[in-house]
């Protein structure tokens, strides 16, 4: 059993993923942490010396590697995962989706104290990132709707989000 968690920045895929490994008492892998114990840098380290190019390509490298996997597992992907090579066509044939789907403003109030923290975003300000929010999930929607279930977050505490995935899967 693989479970993938996909969503926006700030949508709580890891938050969710955490706690919904620990009540199905399998593996949490954060995917970003997971090529950040790979490559021994970090996610901006990377972006910065690499390119998002090469951030992508081995993105879908451990994607695929950790869906691959024997291991029972629950998976959280970087906001743009699913939008990347095969990315989704492995996500849609060796797992079990879910689209953790929040509004604009949702994610704008999660996102706006910390910019700095996140790649994408750090360098378009507090002023520019509604716009920049809407322009990006606009782009991305059609790879998030692939997933075979969609739960919306808005307004939802972890524990409720998991309840609902539990009953979805």
């Amino acid at each position: 059993m693989k479970i993938v968690l996909l969503g926006y920045m700030a949508s709580g895929k890891s938050a969710v993923g955490r706690i919904l490994s620990e009540k199905l008492n399998i593996q949490f892998i954060d995917l970003d942490s997971f090529i950040e114990d790979k490559e021994q840098l970090s996610i901006s380290q990377i972006f910065e010396t690499k390119g998002e190019i090469y951030f992508r390509k081995i993105e879908g490298i451990y994607l695929y590697e950790l869906l691959n996997s024997k291991e029972k597992v629950v998976i959280s992907l970087g906001g743009g995962t699913p939008c990347y090579g095969n990315n989704m066509d492995f996500i849609e044939n060796m797992s079990t989706s879910f689209y953790l789907k929040a509004t604009i403003d949702t994610i704008f109030e999660r996102l706006k104290n910390e910019t700095s923290q996140r790649p994408l975003v750090a360098t378009i300000g507090a002023e520019n990132l509604k716009e920049y929010i809407a322009k990006h999930l606009f782009e991305r929607a059609p790879y998030y709707d692939k997933a075979q279930h969609t739960v919306l977050v808005n307004n939802k505490n972890v524990e409720q989000i998991i309840d609902e995935i539990l009953l979805l899967r």
